[in-house]
């Protein structure tokens, strides 16, 4: 993967994921302490791979809405889907 922006706030993430996980011992308290990092990472890293996808998820899928837009959420998230799993290794 280049270095991009995008990135290098990624490995930022990744970096402060890992502080949390070393100044907090294993178990609920570190789940609860570290949460919003794994989460704030992996968003990170779904935008990276799969930008446009991940637009057309958070944008179509932020309120319930009419069932047409539940309609589009639905294809955004399969189109987001597929978008990743072919960046997954063998």
């Amino acid at each position: 993967m280049p270095t991009t922006t995008e990135t290098v706030k990624c490995e930022r993430f990744h970096r402060a994921l890992c502080d949390c996980h070393k100044r907090i011992p294993a178990g609920p308290t570190r789940d609860s302490a570290c949460r919003h990092l794994n989460r704030s990472l992996a968003q990170c890293l779904v935008s990276v791979a799969c930008p446009s996808e991940s637009e057309a998820v958070r944008s179509l899928c932020s309120s319930g809405g009419t069932s047409l837009k539940r309609s589009q959420c639905q294809q955004a998230q399969v189109s987001l889907s597929v978008c990743l799993s072919s960046h997954q290794n063998p």
